[in-house]
C-alpha cells in the first residue's frame, strides 16, 4: 500500500468490506469498486476539512515544511562555471538521510549521464530554465548489454531514476534518444525518466522518448504543464498520478498507445493506484493511431477529463490487451467532457466508463494525490546563490554509470511485478500480444 495513504483508503475499503456485494460476481464486485472510489474520495474530503482548521492552517506534511525552511543550492554547469559539472557528482554531494531541500539549479546544456537518486536523499529539486533548459539524455535500451554480460531491461534502460520521496523538477528536458524500436523487435523499451519515490512533482518537464518513455513506476506523482512524447505504452506503470495541463504526443506512424497503468490485485485494492489526466492534450505528429490506453492487469485504471483528442484516437478508445472478459474484470477507464474529433465516447469499447459528474469527483483535482499535504507551487523564481563555499574534487565531471550500475535498488527489487515490461516490441499487433507473455525488465 502506498505511504501516507492508509487511513482513507482503510476506511473506505471497510465500507466496501461490509457490503455482501463484495463476494458476489465480478461484475456486482466491479459496481461495488465505483462505489468504493467515491466513497474514499468523501473521506479524503473530510480529512482536508479537519486538517485545514488546525491552529496554523499549515497542511504540508511536517518533514516538508522543515525541508522548505532549511534550503540549500548548488550549480550545477556543464561548461564548468559552477560548483559541479555533472548531476552525479552534485547528487554525491548530498548527505545520506538529508532533510533539507537541496537545489540543483540546473544550467542550460546537454548532460548525457545516467541518474539514479537514491531513497536515502529526499527532498531534491532539480530546477532549469523552461525555455532554454537542461537536458538530461543517454541511450540505453532494454536490449543494451550490461556489465554482466546480460540486458539491463526496462528499469536499467532509465536515463534517470528517482528513488527518493519529494523530488521537483522544473523547465528539465528528460530524454532517452536511443533509436526507435523496429515493429516487432524485441528489447526497445527505452525509459527517459522513472519514478519510484512518492510525492513527487514535475513542472514544464519534457520527457521524450520512445516505447515506455515514463515509467510512472509507484507512489503519489504529480505532472503539470508538461511535454511527455513517446510511441508504446509511454506512460506507464502503478502509480497514483496526476496529469494537468499536459501535451501527450504519439510520435509513431504505425500504433501508438498512450498509457500501460498497472493494477494485479483485488478490484478493491485498485482503488490506490491509477492515472488521472485533465486538461490535457492528445495528439500524433506522425500521423499513426493512438489507443488511449490498454490494460496491463486486470484492474488497470486510467480517466481523462476535459482532454482534447486529435483525429488519430482511435473510435474504441481502449483495449484490454489480455484480459478475456474485461466487462466483468476491475478495469476502469473513463472519460468525461473531452472534445475533439477523437472524443467521442458514444463509439468506445463498451466496457468503457463515460463517467457523470459524480464519478469523475474522485479524479479531478490534486486531492486525487492527497496533494494538500504536498503540492506546492512550481520554483519560478531566481535561484538563490549557491551555499557551497569551496570547491571539491566533485568539481570534476563524475563517470557517467555503465547501464548494469542502474539496476534495481533494494527498494524497488522487492516490488517486482511492477517492474516487468509491459510490451516488448515497438509495434502494436492484435494477433501477438495475446500470445505474448510479459517480460521481466
Amino acid at each position: 500500500m502506498g505511504r501516507n495513504m492508509a487511513l482513507p483508503l482503510l476506511l473506505s475499503l471497510a465500507v466496501l468490506a461490509a457490503s455482501p456485494a463484495a463476494t458476489a460476481n465480478p461484475g456486482a464486485a466491479f459496481d461495488n469498486w465505483l462505489t468504493a472510489t467515491n466513497t474514499d474520495y468523501k473521506v479524503n474530503q473530510a480529512l482536508y476539512a479537519k486538517k485545514a482548521v488546525g491552529d496554523t492552517g499549515n497542511t504540508l506534511d511536517a518533514s516538508l515544511s522543515a525541508a522548505e525552511a532549511n534550503k540549500t543550492t548548488y550549480v550545477v554547469d556543464p561548461k564548468g562555471s559552477g560548483d559541479y559539472k555533472t548531476i552525479n557528482a552534485a547528487l554525491a554531494a548530498i548527505p545520506e538521510g538529508n532533510t533539507g531541500r537541496v537545489i540543483l539549479d540546473l544550467k542550460p546544456g546537454e548532460y548525457r549521464e545516467k541518474i539514479f537518486l537514491n531513497l536515502s536523499k529526499p527532498f531534491v529539486t532539480f530546477k532549469s530554465d523552461p525555455m532554454n533548459p537542461a537536458i538530461i539524455v543517454y541511450s540505453d535500451t532494454a536490449a543494451t548489454v550490461g556489465k554482466d554480460g546480460k540486458p539491463v531491461g526496462t528499469v536499467g534502460s532509465t536515463t534517470c531514476a528517482i528513488e527518493s520521496d519529494y523530488f521537483v523538477a522544473y523547465g528539465v528536458v528528460f530524454k532517452n534518444d536511443a533509436p526507435l524500436a523496429k515493429p516487432g523487435a524485441k528489447g526497445g523499451q527505452a525509459v527517459a525518466l522513472r519514478v519510484f519515490g512518492t510525492k513527487a512533482a514535475f513542472y514544464n518537464c519534457t520527457i521524450d522518448g520512445g516505447q515506455d518513455t515514463l515509467y510512472d513506476h509507484k507512489g503519489l506523482h504529480y505532472f503539470k504543464d508538461c511535454l511527455i512524447r513517446g510511441s508504446v505504452d509511454f506512460i506507464f506503470g502503478f502509480g497514483r498520478s496526476f496529469y494537468e495541463n499536459c501535451d501527450i504526443v504519439s510520435i509513431v506512424k504505425e500504433v501508438a498507445v498512450l498509457t500501460a497503468q498497472q493494477r494485479t490485485k483485488t478490484i478493491e485494492g485498485a482503488i490506490e493506484s491509477g492515472f488521472s489526466f485533465k486538461n490535457c492534450s492528445i495528439r500524433g505528429e506522425a500521423g499513426g493511431q493512438i489507443y488511449l490506453g490498454r490494460a496491463w492487469g486486470d484492474s488497470s485504471r486510467v480517466v481523462y477529463a476535459y482532454t482534447q483528442m486529435s483525429k488519430e484516437v482511435v473510435p474504441v478508445g481502449w483495449d484490454g490487451w489480455s484480459i478475456k472478459a474485461p466487462e466483468s474484470s476491475g478495469i476502469y477507464y473513463g472519460e468525461f467532457k473531452c472534445s475533439g474529433p477523437g472524443s467521442d465516447a458514444k463509439k468506445r469499447v463498451g466496457w468503457a466508463q463515460d463517467l457523470t459528474e459524480a464519478q469523475v469527483k474522485p479524479f479531478i483535482g490534486t486531492h486525487y494525490v492527497f496533494g494538500d499535504s504536498w503540492i506546492q507551487p512550481p520554483p519560478t523564481g531566481k535561484s538563490a546563490p549557491s551555499t557551497k563555499t569551496s570547491k571539491s574534487s566533485a568539481d570534476s565531471p563524475a563517470e557517467s554509470p555503465d547501464s548494469s550500475s542502474s539496476a534495481e535498488s533494494p527498494k524497488s527489487s522487492k516490488d517486482s511485478a511492477a517492474a516487468s515490461s509491459p510490451k516488448s516490441s515497438a509495434s502494436y499487433s492484435k494477433d501477438a500480444k495475446s500470445s505474448e507473455k510479459k517480460k521481466e525488465a
